[in-house]
């Protein structure tokens, strides 16, 4: 058992959450001073703000011409429904599942649409599905990064360009932070509490035109609630499109959403977002070859998120332990992290595998994590004094 010194440095921002998640470097709330408070979301200027989320999101995230990006209720849960809800039943339709959320949308489709045909490829936490096994004829829903497992898709050739079937993706933990495959996706759909540190509440839905054309043409055999509904006569309700959402927004949030876009905006898009994010892994890649008690819960490196960074711990003290006790050490070395005022919201999400998850998006400044790592090992050698006497008498 090695002894760890304490820390002197501290993180200057201790918000490692996975969702909500930090917000940008040098917010403080004067940013959303000029907000359209008390105002319609009908009227003119504010319906111009909700306008301009949309049409900057759409240029950052480089998303084709013809495209159609909307702002929907619920968040990205929210937004992944209304498009199994309104979508899927023309086809048989797989669904990848390496993590909780995939796992709440294979949920869906087999026990509440009830979906003849619906297959569910899964893989245990840390790994992939099986991609060889799908049917490019099939309709296909997945995560493209694993919020609650680390895991990332780290392409898309696997997706067939001439398939028959909508691709449908979650990229909740990915829009933003990682270059997503448009061509090969049909429905894309994400938060604003990740990447950009937005509020929640709001989700964004982006449809290619062959989404459309199934919306237009293939009427759903279900109820749909009007939060759902994507179409009115058989036209799409394109006002959703420009700025009209379906209920009430708030604007407060509108405009943070606002503040980070510009934000991104400001470090050259895409590509400085990307960089700052993978930059924080690498920082804790680093530490973790470095390591004797941590490792990566995705196996494979190529797979690896740079967002949602998922630890396991590895040390032999650990490994003995049961289920039940490998549970609490870690809640336990979470919740130690938390009391020092050095990270919040850091244990792993509650179906993963005991560990740690840290937030490695755009927001999150390289420096703190570096700051935090050293903290990690003397809480981890804390928790190891704690539970080594009650190994041993066990």
């Amino acid at each position: 058992m090695a002894l760890v010194t304490r820390p002197d440095l501290r993180p200057d921002n201790p918000n490692f959450s996975s969702g909500p998640c930090a917000k940008r470097p040098g917010f403080t709330l004067d940013a959303l001073s000029g907000a359209m408070l008390g105002r319609s979301h009908r009227a003119k200027e504010p319906k111009a703000r909700l306008a301009e989320v949309i049409t900057r999101s759409a240029s950052i995230l480089g998303m084709p011409a013809g495209w159609k990006l909307g702002i929907v209720p619920a968040s990205d849960t929210g937004a992944i429904e209304m498009a199994m809800w309104s979508l899927l039943g023309a086809r048989p339709v797989d669904v990848l599942v390496h993590e909780s959320f995939s796992e709440g949308w294979a949920t869906d489709v087999v026990k509440q649409l009830k979906l003849d045909g619906a297959r569910v490829l899964g893989a245990e936490y840390g790994a992939l599905p099986d991609i060889s096994a799908i049917d490019s004829s099939h309709d296909l829903v997945l995560a493209w990064n694993g919020t609650t497992s680390g895991v990332k898709f780290p392409d898309a050739d696997w997706i067939a360009a001439d398939r028959e079937g909508l691709v449908i993706c979650d990229a909740t933990s990915a829009a933003f932070a990682m270059a997503l495959p448009w061509d090969k996706l049909d429905v894309v759909t994400w938060s604003w509490q990740k990447v950009l540190g937005g509020e929640a509440a709001h989700g964004m839905l982006a449809l290619s035109p062959r989404a459309v054309e199934r919306l237009l043409t293939y009427k759903a055999p279900r109820p749909l609630p009007k939060i759902f509904r994507l179409t009115s006569g058989g036209k799409l309700i394109e006002g959703i499109f420009q700025g009209e959402t379906i209920n009430t927004p708030s604007m407060l949030c509108v405009e943070d959403a606002l503040d980070g876009l510009r934000w991104a905006e400001s470090l050259g898009g895409l590509p400085g977002l990307i960089a700052r994010s993978e930059a924080n892994l690498a920082v804790i890649a680093d530490w973790v070859a470095h390591s004797d008690w941590a490792g990566f819960l995705a196996r494979d490196a190529a797979a690896r998120s740079s967002t949602s960074i998922c630890l396991t711990i590895t040390a032999p003290w650990f490994t003995a332990l049961d289920d039940a006790g490998q549970t609490k050490a870690a809640k336990r070395l979470a919740a130690l992290l938390e009391a020092e005022s050095v990270a919040y919201d850091v244990a792993s999400y509650r179906d993963a595998p005991p560990g740690l998850r840290i937030w490695g998006g755009a927001t999150v400044e390289s420096a703190d994590i570096a700051a935090l790592l050293p903290w990690l090992d003397w809480a981890h050698a804390q928790v190891e004094a704690e539970f080594m006497p009650l190994q041993v008498a066990e």
